[in-house]
């Protein structure tokens, strides 16, 4: 093969490649935004709960339940991880309330019942974040109220800040878009993610009209002047205890670090249930049941 055909083969085949890549990431990232719907039945609950939804500024209809123990004095909103739904938040549901809270669950908006276009990674589910603590706090005016949110639920709670809210725990809460999508990716093909993270976070734009400066949870956690609580597994891979200690750093006093050791991106309250209530349950209870 002579050179000049060898490299109109080499650039042929570097296009198909490169074509083929751009392909496969377009496709990822719609799998990425797809609605994560589903039905949820409220039935065989161990506790009741009273449904509603409520109108989100973005528009959306977010399914909720709301539940409340005996002479409750505070609330805690919950607030699930993606592609996820407000039963993923039962078990705590079901512990607040045994430790004398009452409880606001939600579907994020393209989540659960709630529907949506799509998934935004906290860009307009921060709207049904406020609408959660709208509710929270006509339902019960004189509560002080907490938020306690996992992955996408802490950014959306951050990117909505400040909230009118009394304490806020955020569990596995990612610090930029960017550095979720290359933590992800890099898991699966290691230093490679340098390549294609960009190939993803460039769809934002014209999937969702965001750019991945507007998905920076933690250029807004300073803005929270509610006690905060931040808390990760040492192991995590989608949120490194390395950036999440970035989080925490940016957070305003006062502030609280719990590291879960062995954990990844597990559910914390599942994976040790003691530490759990020895560490997230007391920080709850000394700015939600006591008058500061």
């Amino acid at each position: 093969m002579s050179r000049s055909n060898f490299w109109r083969y080499f650039i042929g085949a570097s296009g198909l490649v490169l074509l083929a890549l751009l392909v496969e990431a377009w496709q990822v990232g719609g799998a990425l935004v797809a609605p994560a719907y589903r039905h949820i039945e409220a039935e065989n609950l161990d506790f009741p709960v009273v449904e509603t939804m409520l109108d989100s500024e973005s528009g959306a209809s977010i399914a909720t339940w709301y539940a409340s123990s005996d002479d409750a004095k505070a609330t805690i909103i919950l607030l699930h991880p993606i592609r996820a739904n407000r039963k993923a938040m039962l078990g705590r549901a079901k512990f607040f309330l045994d430790a004398g809270y009452a409880v606001v669950l939600i579907d994020f908006q393209a989540h659960g019942e709630s529907l949506g276009r799509y998934i935004t990674f906290g860009h307009l589910e921060r709207h049904d974040v406020r609408a959660a603590v709208v509710y929270a706090r006509k339902l019960n005016p004189g509560h002080r109220i907490g938020v306690v949110a996992i992955s996408l639920g802490g950014a959306a709670a951050l990117l909505a800040s400040p909230l009118d809210v009394d304490a806020l725990v955020l569990e596995s809460v990612y610090t930029t878009i960017a550095d979720a999508v290359d933590n992800r990716i890099a898991m699966r093909i290691g230093p490679l993610s340098h390549v294609l993270t960009p190939l993803l976070l460039w769809q934002l734009k014209p999937r969702l009209g965001v750019s991945p400066s507007d998905l920076r949870p933690i250029d807004h956690i300073a803005k929270s002047q509610a006690p905060v609580l931040i808390a990760n597994g040492d192991l995590d891979r989608h949120t490194r205890i390395t950036q999440a200690r970035q989080l925490f750093d940016a957070a305003n006093k006062p502030k609280r670090w719990v590291v879960f050791k062995g954990a990844a991106h597990n559910d914390l309250f599942e994976y040790n249930a003691k530490q759990y209530k020895d560490e997230v349950l007391a920080f709850l209870d000394r700015y939600l049941k006591t008058r500061q």
